[in-house]
């Protein structure tokens, strides 16, 4: 059975998007700023609302593009249901149109919550933290459901849009050492698959983008005093692929410029190279479900166990 080809995708190649809106959740850093910087320059109609806690900081992003006319930064608590959504529609009546969503914002493991045990004020064991879940899973839902929202109620006489939200490959593969991260991100992945049916009767595409590790601000196991730069050469070194944020810009924005061809597909992204894994699953159920299972659940796929909500 075929595997899924791996190709590089040049910014020289990039037609599009042009004259979109683009909302990117986490827009201030990292990935998030640099599909920004990079729908930006693609094309003088390409407007931007950033959403993130802060604002583009100058050291980061050229002037040009802090101060420049298509670009709308908003600071924004992802986390709290109303300050996202004010955000969404502020976004929206300042540009008159939504076209495109990158569900972007994350952050990394945060401490180790099944193997460290911490008791509370009357010795008994305290509460998990659940802020990764809160951030990458429950906020980037909130995105997703804002998004279909303002696309299936636009009034610039268009229908749909496009919608990317980031995994990872620890979404497909796991990682030992970040477990709600993993399960969070195998919930984005779990997402896209169980609406990009519904999604497409609105002319939505629904697709993620599955980074393997990428330098930002998130990575862990750094040492205190050693940039980004000497960690990715140190972990380089030992043949470990290293995505730079502009490589997973450049696959957020082919994405978008697919339409609803972006529909559905999952872009594993590892040092300059991207797969579509999705179509890799899809082409070889009978390898990992089995031949018997397979036909089993071929036989009941048309029986009507969920209504149509649309």
């Amino acid at each position: 059975m075929a595997s899924p080809k791996a190709f590089t995708i040049s910014r020289s190649d990039l037609k599009g998007p042009a004259g979109s809106v683009t909302l990117i959740t986490g827009g201030a850093a990292g990935i998030g700023l640099q599909t920004a910087l990079l729908l930006h320059e693609l094309s003088p109609t390409n407007k931007l609302i950033l959403l993130d806690r802060q604002k583009p900081k100058a050291d980061q992003a050229p002037k040009a593009f802090i101060d420049s006319d298509r670009v709308l930064s908003l600071q924004c608590d992802i986390t709290d249901w109303a300050s996202q959504r004010d955000a969404f529609e502020a976004g929206v009546k300042h540009f008159g149109a939504l076209d495109n969503v990158f569900v972007n914002a994350g952050i990394g493991e945060y401490k180790d919550q099944f193997f460290k045990d911490e008791l509370d004020s009357n010795g008994k064991l305290k509460e998990p933290d659940r802020r990764v879940y809160d951030v990458d899973l429950s906020a980037a839902n909130d995105t997703l459901k804002l998004a279909v929202y303002y696309m299936r109620h636009r009034k610039d006489g268009k229908k749909g849009g496009n919608v990317v939200m980031v995994a990872s490959l620890a979404g497909y593969l796991a990682s030992a050492g970040a477990p709600l991260y993993s399960a969070a991100k195998h919930a984005i992945v779990g997402l896209m698959r169980a609406l990009k049916n519904d999604t497409a009767t609105l002319d939505i595409a629904v697709s993620v983008v599955a980074p393997g590790i990428t330098l930002t601000d998130i990575i862990a196991g750094r040492d205190p005093s050693e940039s980004l730069a000497d960690w990715a050469k140190r972990m380089r070194a030992h043949g470990v692929p290293i995505n730079d944020p502009g490589e997973v810009a450049t696959t957020v924005a082919w994405l978008f410029n697919q339409g609803m061809g972006a529909n559905g597909k999952g872009m594993l992204v590892q040092a300059g190279k991207v797969a579509d894994l999705e179509e890799g699953i899809a082409r070889n159920r009978k390898v990992w479900m089995g031949a018997e299972m397979l036909d089993l659940f071929r036989g009941g796929r048309t029986a009507p166990l969920f209504p149509n909500k649309l």
